[in-house]
C-alpha cells in the first residue's frame, strides 16, 4: 500500500524534495558565509539603530520635552508606534497557535519567521511606554511586588497596567512557543556542526536525541502552549484597545474597539509577515518551501481581516451619527474633514481599498503585487493608530487649546531606532537559526510535497503501487492460504 495522495490539494513543498535535501536547503543559511545582500541590509539596520540611538539618548537624557507633545496632545508618535508594533506582533502567534490547533499544514512554511517577528515586534513595542514615562530608570514601578514605597502601589483599575500584564504574558508564552519549535532544528544543526559551534548548538538543543519520548513530550508541550496562546491572541490587543475604550474622550469611548483592534492587529501582522517572507524566500532561495500557496493563503486572511476593519470604520461613522451625541459626531467630522484629513483618507484607502485587490486569485498569487500591498497595508495601519490617537486629542472641548501636532526629529529618530532594532535582530536570527521549521516541513512532506500531491500525485501513486508489486516476494505453494 502506498501513502495517501491527492490530485486536488495544491503542493506546499515543490522541487521533489527528499528529507536530506530539506535539511541541506534550510540549514544552508546558518552554515555558509553571509552574502553581500545580507551584509548590506545589516549595515542599513545598524545605521538606523545608530541614528535612533542618538534620538533615544536625547529622550532619556533631556526627557520627553524633546518631543512636540503639548497640553492637548499628550500621546503622539510614541503611543502610535507602541500600538502599531503590538499589532504587528499578533500574526506570529496566530499562525503558530491557532493554525496548529486547526491542523492547517500551510503554516509550516512561515510559522518560524512569523514567531520570530512576534518576539522582536513586542520588544520594539515595549520601548515606547518605557520612554514615555520620562524616567525609564524607574520603570520597575509598574510591577506590583512587595516594596518599601509605603502605600504607593500600582493602580489596578488602570488599563495601562493591564497592558503590562497582557504584553509581558504574551511575550513570555510566545518566546517559549518559538524556542520549543527551535529545539529539534538546533539539534539537526548540532549534528552537522563541528568544534565550538557544535557545543553552542548542543547547549541550545537541550540534549535533544530525537527519541520517541522526546518527540512525544515536544508535541504535548507545543499543543499546551498553543492552547495558552490562543486566548492571548484575542486578549492582548483587546486590552490595548481598553487604553482608549475605557476613557471618556469622544472618538475613543466605543465598544467596537476590542474586536476592531484584534482584526486590525491580525491584518497588519499578516501584512508584515508577507513583507518579510517575500524578501526571505528570495534572499535565502527558499521558494520551494515558502510557495505561492503560502502567500495566497495569507492573502486570504488579509482580505478577510481588511474587510472586517473596513466594516468597523463604517460602523464607527454610523454609530457616531446615530448616537446624536454632538461631541462624538464632531470627533469623526474632524477626522475626515479637519486638519488631519490627509491621514484619515490615507488610512481608508490603504486599509479598506487596497486589500480588495486580493479578491482576485491572480492578484493573490502575484509576488510583486503582494509585496507592494503588504507595505501599503502597514502604512495604512500606522495611519489608523495616528488617526485614533492624535485626531481625537488635538481638538478637545476647549477651542482655545486646539493645536496642530507634528513630531520632532527626536520622535522620528525613536521610531527609526525600533526599525533598526527589529531589522538587526531578524537578520541575526536568519543566520543562527533555520528560518523555516525543518522538523515540521519534513512531517508534511508526504502529504504536501509536489511529488505526492497535485498534478504529480496520480503518477507517483501508480509508480509506488507498481514498485510495491514488483518487490513483493513470491509465495510458494506452502505459503499460499
Amino acid at each position: 500500500m502506498s501513502g495517501v495522495v491527492s490530485r486536488v490539494r495544491p503542493p506546499l513543498i515543490t522541487g521533489n524534495k527528499t528529507y536530506h535535501q530539506i535539511t541541506e536547503d534550510i540549514c544552508a543559511s546558518t552554515e555558509k558565509l553571509p552574502g553581500g545582500g545580507w551584509v548590506m541590509l545589516l549595515m542599513m539596520a545598524l545605521g538606523l539603530l545608530t541614528f535612533g540611538g542618538v534620538s533615544m539618548f536625547f529622550t532619556i537624557w533631556y526627557g520627553i520635552g524633546t518631543w512636540h507633545l503639548n497640553r492637548t496632545v499628550g500621546w503622539g508618535w510614541d503611543i502610535t508606534n507602541f500600538v502599531w508594533w503590538v499589532g504587528i506582533g499578533h500574526a506570529g502567534t496566530l499562525i503558530s497557535a491557532i493554525l496548529l490547533l486547526f491542523r492547517q499544514k500551510w503554516r509550516t512554511g512561515v510559522n518560524r519567521a512569523a514567531e520570530a517577528m512576534t518576539i522582536f515586534a513586542v520588544m520594539c513595542a515595549a520601548i515606547f511606554p518605557g520612554i514615555h514615562m520620562g524616567r525609564i530608570w524607574v520603570s520597575f514601578f509598574v510591577l506590583p511586588y512587595p516594596n518599601t514605597r509605603g502605600p504607593l502601589w500600582v493602580n489596578f483599575n488602570s488599563p495601562l497596567l493591564w497592558d503590562v500584564f497582557a504584553i509581558s504574558t504574551y511575550f513570555t508564552v510566545s518566546l517559549l512557543f518559538w524556542y520549543t519549535g527551535l529545539v529539534p532544528d538546533f539539534a539537526t544543526i548540532r549534528d552537522r556542526a563541528k568544534g565550538f559551534r557544535k557545543k553552542v548548538y548542543n547547549f541550545l538543543s537541550f540534549g535533544w536525541t530525537g527519541s520517541a519520548k522526546h518527540w512525544q513530550r515536544w508535541e504535548s508541550l507545543s499543543l499546551i502552549l498553543a492552547g495558552i496562546s490562543t486566548p492571548l491572541v484575542l486578549s492582548v490587543h483587546t486590552i490595548v484597545s481598553f487604553d482608549f475604550a475605557t476613557s471618556v474622550i469622544p472618538g475613543w469611548h466605543t465598544t467596537i474597539m476590542p474586536p476592531y483592534f484584534v482584526a486590525g492587529a491580525i491584518f497588519s501582522g499578516f501584512a508584515m509577515v508577507q513583507t518579510l517572507m517575500i524578501i526571505t524566500r528570495k534572499a535565502l532561495k527558499l521558494e520551494d518551501y515558502i510557495t505561492i500557496e503560502h502567500i495566497e493563503s495569507m492573502n486570504k486572511v488579509i482580505v478577510l481581516t481588511g474587510s472586517i476593519v473596513g466594516v468597523a470604520y463604517l460602523t464607527e461613522l454610523f454609530v457616531a451619527w446615530y448616537s446624536g451625541y454632538v461631541y462624538e459626531q464632531f470627533a469623526f467630522y474632524n477626522r475626515a474633514l479637519g486638519p488631519y484629513w490627509w491621514s484619515y483618507f490615507a488610512m481608508m484607502s490603504c486599509n479598506v481599498i487596497s486589500p480588495q485587490f486580493f479578491w482576485s486569485r491572480t492578484m493573490r498569487r502575484n509576488i510583486a503585487v503582494t509585496f507592494a500591498l503588504s507595505i501599503v497595508v502597514n502604512i495604512g495601519m500606522w495611519f489608523e493608530r495616528f488617526v485614533i490617537i492624535v485626531t481625537s486629542l488635538h481638538r478637545d472641548f476647549l477651542p482655545s487649546s486646539w493645536v496642530y501636532y507634528s513630531p520632532s526629529w527626536v520622535e522620528v529618530g525613536d521610531y527609526m531606532f525600533t526599525f533598526g532594532l527589529f531589522g538587526t535582530l531578524y537578520l541575526i536570527f536568519v543566520r543562527v537559526a533555520p528560518v523555516v521549521a525543518i522538523a515540521e516541513i519534513k512531517s508534511i512532506l508526504k502529504t504536501g510535497g509536489n511529488q505526492y500531491t497535485g498534478e504529480n500525485a496520480e503518477k507517483h501513486h501508480a509508480h509506488s503501487s507498481h514498485a510495491h508489486v514488483a518487490h513483493r516476494p513470491n509465495l510458494g505453494e506452502a505459503d499460499k492460504p
